[in-house]
């Protein structure tokens, strides 16, 4: 198993940035979706039934692909609002 972490901000968008991913259907600051999983395929499928994430916007992220089989950070997010 693996643990896929996709995380993307709109702190700095603006209208320079069109081809921006949206990765969510409602407006945000921060998105961040974590999701344990044996394939990148797998965790976004597992992401589906909540059709409020954009999965072909997320499939233009490259996750953090963290693989369980030793110790390790997870995750570190400093948000400053």
């Amino acid at each position: 198993m693996k643990i896929f972490i996709w995380r993307h901000s709109k702190k700095f968008s603006s209208w320079s940035m069109f081809n921006e991913p949206h990765v969510y259907r409602d407006n945000y600051l921060q998105a961040e979706a974590v999701i344990l999983a044996e394939s990148e395929e797998e965790a976004l499928n597992l992401l589906k039934p909540d059709d409020k994430w954009d999965i072909e916007e997320l499939k233009r992220i490259t996750p953090i692909i963290i693989e369980i089989d030793h110790p390790c950070v997870v995750s570190k997010l400093i948000y400053y609002g």
